[in-house]
């Protein structure tokens, strides 16, 4: 990837004279900032810009490392082609009118993919607005020269979009603005070659960059980038667009059927440490904060002091913690004691500290001083946030002495800024320049210091390949489509799971014995070939507590499937929490398992969380944390708890037996039954491709 960043010539392939065209703009940005060779090419001129244009790619001379094409669809094969002959080993497609615009351009981007996997070319785009380095100083884009207005504001965070022209236009508005900057912008479009593992990879190396963003509709290599976040040194932030159902509706079982509406994106990203954005801006904001404070953080939740020159505004910021990872700092006595150095006598310190009363008293500077001063030494407050205003009222901080204080405490410190336009620039400036991030909402400002506390450190990953199962290749043999709940349970039990006791009955009277021999009360369900789900059709029976009653379920069931079915006699269990937990084969992440509340409320809240098989041990305890429904799994009400280390050893072995078997799509357990005797699978069902 090192020619697309650093390159030592440049073709431009469709270069122009024409002032407002695409090709005129590369030339353009390129002269800014490339210290390298550029080589206009179009054989319509013979000079642009003042270098030489040559005719073809043929006749540009050596050095050439990268070829930026922007000519007519139907004519980027040929150029590539050209490229190849040419030794050329990167070229940028920044021309459109492929897969997004119909069958033909699909067909034509379909045959640059194959182009490119038979000769070796990397192709980035098409479809896209290419790379700016503002480091480097290098724009390798046809983005309006607009971009140079403020000189190409640079920071530690670089950036990952899909998106063509919306790459342009948000870099247009927030370099000119000079609010943030960026180290490297990389648009891919239509990712025919160059995809996001490719650049993450090179970004994740990168000295320049200490925080990536990423704006992606679609996840190319799924397993190859889940791989890179979980061993990724730095912080991730995701924007994922296009969270749409995929195909729910034709899963046979729940736990595929949970895997839809973005769900099992959205859970391995968590399982890998990327922190999600919903928003471009904030997704920018939060890497910015990220880039500034890596962390992760020691402890959670964060515990927060404030320092509010209002009431209202330290309220609301509570309010705004209370669903995040913050909670409002307990101040220790030491701390009040501190504080009353400032404070009139007749107001007792507290946090959120409203300081207005001392700033009336003491001035704005001493004021923030010994405040801030005070909560940094507080061993109880991992982190400031500080409510200033510039533009009167005598709430202007000595900003040096914060930024040392917190710096030498080593905690966060975060600031809500408002005032006059002016001063708000000057104060925005100073504060970064300093080390520390600024925000005009309240609300943003709690939001990154959140995902400061938010990002954890690395989960320990599986070292190992697991092996599978003995036993389990043979009862899989010659099977297909979704197998009988008694053939299921079986596997799983081959795989250490923990099954209720059952026995597959062929009569009344071998219902009867069995029944008895298990003991009442009794289960017993019909096993319809390739049915999946019984209860709807009527094939689960609870509570049979006589011979009488086992007798005549027995009957009953058979008249309902007919010879091809079979009878099924369990123990029931005892009652308990019910918990769904399962396997999926995902067509980009491979082998995910899956963890959530099981029974009725499997289909009521439809949050079960996912994490990509093999788990280690550190992993599947981190899935069992992110299901719904904690204070249920810790035990509610008197119920018994849930045995986490019981569970990550069911979840590991069903991500064993999904990984090593290639014929199982699909692992269904539900319920997996907690109760006073600890875990057993109650149902399930195992689905074959």
């Amino acid at each position: 990837m090192q020619f697309f960043f650093e390159p030592r010539g440049i073709a431009v392939v469709g270069a122009s004279s024409k002032p407002g065209k695409g090709g005129y703009d590369l030339i353009y940005n390129l002269r800014q900032g490339f210290e390298g060779n550029i080589y206009p090419v179009n054989p319509t001129y013979e000079e642009i810009q003042g270098l030489t244009c040559y005719p073809s790619l043929a006749e540009v001379p050596d050095p050439v490392d990268l070829a930026i094409i922007m000519v007519p669809n139907n004519w980027v094969e040929d150029v590539v082609k050209q490229c190849v002959d040419r030794g050329i080993p990167g070229a940028m497609i920044q021309a459109g009118g492929f897969a997004e615009a119909g069958e033909e351009g699909r067909q034509t981007q379909e045959a640059l993919a194959k182009l490119a996997a038979e000769s070796g070319i990397r192709l980035w785009g098409p479809n896209c607005m290419g790379l700016v380095d503002t480091k480097a100083k290098h724009v390798f884009s046809f983005v309006a020269n607009s971009i140079w207005e403020r000189g190409l504001p640079s920071s530690d965070v670089s950036l990952i979009v899909q998106s063509g022209m919306l790459s342009g236009v948000f870099l247009i508005d927030i370099m000119s603005h000079g609010e943030l900057g960026v180290s490297k912008v990389c648009s891919l479009g239509n990712k025919v070659d160059v995809d996001e593992c490719d650049v993450l990879e090179y970004l994740l190396a990168d000295p320049e960059t200490k925080a990536v963003g990423m704006y992606l509709e679609s996840i190319k290599q799924g397993r190859r980038f889940v791989e890179l976040c979980r061993g990724a040194n730095k912080p991730l932030v995701l924007l994922k667009g296009g969270q749409s159902a995929r195909g729910a509706a034709a899963a046979q079982s729940h736990t595929a059927s949970l895997a839809g509406d973005g769900a099992l994106t959205g859970s391995l990203l968590k399982q890998a440490g990327v922190l999600p954005a919903h928003d471009f801006k904030q997704m920018l904001d939060i890497c910015h904060s990220l880039a500034i404070y890596p962390g992760p953080q020691a402890h959670h939740p964060g515990r927060v002091g404030i320092v509010t020159y209002t009431g209202a505004a330290g309220i609301v910021s509570a309010d705004f913690m209370e669903n995040s990872d913050l909670e409002i700092a307990e101040i220790t006595p030491d701390t009040k004691k501190a504080l009353r150095e400032v404070y009139p006598p007749w107001m007792p310190p507290a946090n959120p500290c409203d300081i207005y009363p001392a700033v009336m008293m003491h001035g704005g500077p001493k004021t923030y001083n010994v405040t801030v001063d005070a909560l940094c030494a507080d061993p109880g407050v991992d982190a400031v946030l500080l409510h200033t205003f510039s533009g009167g009222f005598d709430l202007k901080p000595d900003l040096e002495h914060l930024a040392q204080s917190a710096q030498k405490a080593n905690k966060p410190l975060f600031a809500w800024m408002q005032g006059t336009r002016a001063a708000i620039d000057e104060f925005r400036a100073e504060a970064q320049a300093l080390g520390f991030p600024v925000f005009r909402e309240l609300y943003r400002s709690v939001e990154c210091l959140n995902a400061v506390f938010a990002r954890r450190p690395a989960l320990e990953v599986r070292a190992d390949e697991p092996q599978p199962a003995e036993g389990v290749a043979g009862l899989l043999a010659g099977q297909a489509g979704a197998l009988d709940e008694h053939v299921s349970k079986q596997v799983l039990a081959l795989c250490g799971l923990p099954v209720v006791e059952e026995q597959i009955v062929s009569s009344a009277d071998e219902a009867v014995a069995a029944a008895q021999r298990l003991g009442w009360p009794m289960v017993i369900k019909g096993l319809d070939p390739g049915l999946v789900h019984k209860t709807e059709a009527g094939l689960v029976r609870l509570d049979i507590a006589s011979p009488e009653q086992a007798a005549q379920v027995f009957d009953e069931l058979k008249a309902v499937m007919g010879p091809q079915g079979q009878v099924l006699v369990q123990r029931q269990a005892a009652a308990g929490l019910e918990l769904i937990v399962g396997a999926v084969k995902d067509p980009q992440f491979g082998a995910c398992v899956m963890c959530g509340l099981g029974g009725v409320l499997a289909e009521a809240l439809g949050k079960a969380q996912f994490a990509m098989a093999p788990l280690s041990r550190t992993e599947a305890l981190d899935l069992i944390s992110r299901a719904p429904g904690q204070k249920l799994l810790d035990g509610f009400r008197g119920a018994p708890p849930v045995d986490r280390e019981a569970l990550a050893q069911i979840l590991v072995a069903l991500g064993d037996l999904a990984y090593t078997q290639p014929a199982i799509q699909e692992i269904d357990v539900n319920p997996l039954l907690v109760n006073e005797d600890g875990l057993v699978a109650v149902d399930a069902s195992i689905i074959l491709g």
